[in-house]
């Protein structure tokens, strides 16, 4: 199965979707896309396939999302994916795209989903444990 994480690695959910995925044995290909931000059309198509508007994948915190004005409502699509263009941090992380679908994975645990034998169990970096019912160990 391919799996593909578009992934911040200071990011601590990132680092635990990325470590579930290993863990349940697959080899991604990591995108760290504040150094290989994706195309407009990569992106466009992301944002299509996990059925969602743009806005939906905008990052707030610790961004220049405020500074930009992106929480105006008059803004369409084509404005928010210039702005996510220009601003790769503004895209909300991490984005998962596997044969079984594409997703924010936040929280890290919806990874799960989309992994052909998903980890049965999982401790988070914060302790949690997560896991899928009825999944391979």
């Amino acid at each position: 199965m391919s799996v593909t994480i578009y992934h911040n690695p200071d990011c601590g959910t990132s680092r635990n979707t990325l470590a579930m995925i290993r863990a349940s044995g697959e080899t991604p290909v990591v995108i760290e896309y504040l150094k290989t931000p994706p195309s407009r059309e990569t992106l466009r198509a992301l944002i299509a396939a996990m059925g969602i508007a743009p806005r939906a994948l905008l990052r707030r915190k610790g961004t220049p999302f405020e500074a930009l004005g992106l929480d105006d409502p008059a803004l369409d699509d084509e404005a928010l994916l210039d702005a996510m263009m220009a601003h790769p941090i503004l895209i909300e992380r991490p984005i998962v795209a596997t044969e079984r679908g594409v997703a924010l994975c936040r929280p890290s645990e919806k990874v799960l989903g989309l992994l052909a034998h998903p980890v049965a169990s999982f401790t988070k970096e914060d302790g949690e444990v997560v896991g899928v019912p009825g999944a391979s160990a």
